[in-house]
């Protein structure tokens, strides 16, 4: 966790120094920050283990990083970084957050309109005072305005690749306690939304003061908000909330069902189970006053008249009037399509990325950096591509027990035409096809952009259909019932993207897709080996939208995939 912590605060570094115009140390900063967020190892255990010396082994970390993130790690701040924060106005860090503004702009609007936080950025607007500044305009000051109410609705929601781990590591060490019988994740985090408030945790316990007493002294933990005999609330990393309860073990079906949610699944079981003559709540079903089910959820809901409802599923959805299908399980995924190398803007080479897959059951993974058009990530020129396709077929010839395919991610220009050839496209295993730039088009010429692209015979898979950046950036206008019809009768593929803050698609139109009869892949977009454990929320996101094995072509062996694309 401390790696997400430091590495936040080395982009953060890196943008203020931009902001005040320094050379080179920007770019430094910002490597070093790729690089430890893409770490399997935890630097705090690096360091542990290694000292300052392993520290410098971490690709981009020279002496004067690792002496900073040594200090980081022995005091909890680094003063460089508390010294830049101080020199910069109130609430300058927070204009960092508004999508459309790089450090750039926010130097401009400083200079220009002494602009220092997002409430001078609001006034400025309303003025009508950022069209008069060279590089701004009308539209600019409308979508940075649309990225101001979307940072505002988003603040206090965090991202369920954030929350997710921080909140296992909680459960983990919970499990490992003596007192401790039986330990959940409630509410979002279990049904596993895209983004969630807080954290609940309910356990059983022989010593509930104990167990309270143990959880608040968590290092993980930040600031003791409450703690009562068998309920405490604290502020974890990443100012996350985390509300630990510790209910009856006789109760425990019945609480982790109540606290779970959503609230919307929860009325409307409780409203069928007073039509069959029941009362349900956080201690039980209940006939009269015996209690006829509490131990298990599955009792629970078998007693109404259910099967067990997966906690993904249970949004009121119609889990509770239609028949649920047998969604897809966490452990049907044998090939990752989305994956990026140093060659671009990766931290791993192919063998490091083969390797990692293979070690996590993949049969199979597509190598997939980016095109030509895309000079900020590196793209790959097409000679670049041919030597890289030639590279894969030699590495194939040595590795054992998995299959590299030979991609690429290729960007949709504005009018809808590939940023590759025909005759360079043909020569790759897959073609992922995706917007890049130009979001601001009309959902009229957007729609029609992505099915021009769709329409070339090379391209496969249309990735990140929407474009989103959760809690940066809106989706695209895109009339999506236009794109799923093309791809249910042109037999084209939509991606579900893994990454932290795409999820895309979401779970809504993931559900739309497949009652259009859409086939989909569940992929990491990956950038580092660490990223390809994301897969997991990804398949979150297909069960929340009713996704079975069958709609997910990924699922498939090699050779009956390469049949589908």
């Amino acid at each position: 966790m401390l790696n997400l912590e430091i590495s936040r605060i080395f982009y953060e570094i890196a943008d203020i120094l931009e902001i005040k115009e320094v050379e080179w140390k920007p770019r430094a900063y910002r490597n070093a920050a790729r690089s430890i967020e893409s770490l399997t190892k935890d630097v705090k255990e690096i360091y542990k283990n290694e000292g300052l010396k392993g520290l410098q082994e971490i690709p981009g970390i020279g002496e004067a990083l690792a002496l900073k993130i040594e200090e980081y790690i022995k005091t909890g701040k680094i003063h460089e970084y508390e010294k830049l924060k101080s020199s910069m106005p109130k609430g300058f860090s927070e204009l960092m957050n508004i999508s459309g503004l790089g450090p750039k702009k926010i130097r401009k609007l400083y200079k220009e309109l002494d602009i220092k936080n997002v409430s001078d950025l609001q006034k400025a607007i309303q003025k009508r005072k950022l069209e008069n500044i060279y590089g701004f305009g009308e539209k600019t000051e409308e979508n940075i305005f649309k990225s101001i109410e979307l940072l505002k609705e988003s603040k206090k929601r965090f991202l369920l690749g954030i929350a997710y781990p921080i909140a296992t590591l909680v459960k983990e060490k919970l499990q490992k306690l003596k007192e401790v019988n039986q330990v959940e994740i409630a509410g979002s985090l279990r049904r596993m939304q895209e983004t969630i408030g807080d954290v609940d945790i309910l356990v059983t316990s022989t010593n509930h003061k104990k167990v309270i007493e143990t959880f608040v002294k968590f290092p993980e933990v930040r600031r003791i908000l409450a703690k009562g005999e068998t309920r405490a609330s604290v502020i974890l990393e990443e100012d996350i909330q985390c509300d630990l309860r510790v209910v009856n073990k006789n109760q425990f079906g019945s609480a982790l069902q109540y606290f779970t949610g959503s609230k919307d699944h929860s009325i409307a079981l409780r409203k069928i189970a007073i039509k069959k003559g029941y009362k349900l709540s956080e201690y039980g079903l209940f006939k009269g006053k015996k209690v006829v089910a509490s131990r298990t959820e599955k009792e629970i809901y078998n007693k109404l008249g259910f099967p067990y409802i997966e906690p993904e599923l249970r949004e009121n959805r119609g889990e509770l009037i239609k028949k649920i299908p047998n969604i897809i399980s966490y452990n049907e995924i044998k090939g990752d399509l989305h994956i990026h190398t140093k060659a671009t803007d990766g931290t791993a080479s192919i063998l490091e990325m083969a390797n990692a897959a293979k070690s996590l059951g993949h049969e199979y993974i597509a190598i997939t950096d980016h095109s030509k058009s895309s000079a900020i990530v590196n793209g790959l020129s097409e000679s670049q591509l041919l030597k890289q396709i030639e590279e894969i077929k030699n590495l194939n010839k040595k590795i054992k027990g998995i299959k590299i395919l030979s991609g690429s991610e290729v960007n949709i220009l504005k009018n809808g035409d590939l940023d590759y050839s025909d005759n360079i496209l043909k020569k790759l295993d897959v073609v992922l096809i995706g917007i890049h730039n130009g979001f601001k088009m009309s959902k009229q010429d957007m729609t029609k952009r992505i099915l021009n692209a769709l329409d070339n015979e090379n391209a496969n898979i249309l990735v990140h259909p929407t474009g989103r950046l959760l809690n940066q950036r809106a989706p695209y206008e895109v009339d999506l019932n236009k794109i799923f019809k093309f791809c249910s009768d042109k037999n084209k593929i939509l991606e579900i993207d893994s990454s932290l803050d795409r999820l895309d698609l979401n779970d809504i139109n993931i559900k739309r897709a497949i009652e259009n009869r859409v086939k989909l892949v569940i992929d990491t977009d990956s950038h580092s080996v660490k990223s390809l454990n994301n897969i997991k929320y990804g398949i979150a996101q297909a069960r929340r939208g009713w996704c079975t094995s069958k709609d997910i072509v990924n699922t498939l062996p090699l050779k009956e995939f390469l049949k589908k694309i």
